[in-house]
């Protein structure tokens, strides 16, 4: 993490910083119809719902765990795993 990074995450709530990682995918979650939404943060667990046409997908899984979890565990370093409520 760089010195403006931790900067910036001493001045957001993690949610705040959560939500941040979740708008760099929402663009490509948006493209095929669907939107995500961060539920809760509860410890190093992020919850999120997916909804429109990720709310039924079966790649639902795929979308959670290789874009938003990726984005999300990247930027967000106290958060380990993101699951689908």
């Amino acid at each position: 993490m760089t010195e403006s990074q931790a900067s910036i995450a001493s001045e957001e709530s993690i949610e705040e910083r959560v939500n941040r990682a979740i708008d760099k995918v929402r663009p490509l979650i948006a493209r095929d119809g669907g939107e995500v939404w961060l539920i809760r943060v509860d410890g190093s667990t992020a919850y999120v719902q997916m909804l429109g046409a990720c709310g039924g997908c079966p790649a639902s899984n795929v979308t959670l765990k290789s874009a938003i979890e990726a984005v999300v565990t990247a930027d967000v370093p106290e958060v380990t795993e993101v699951l689908q409520v």
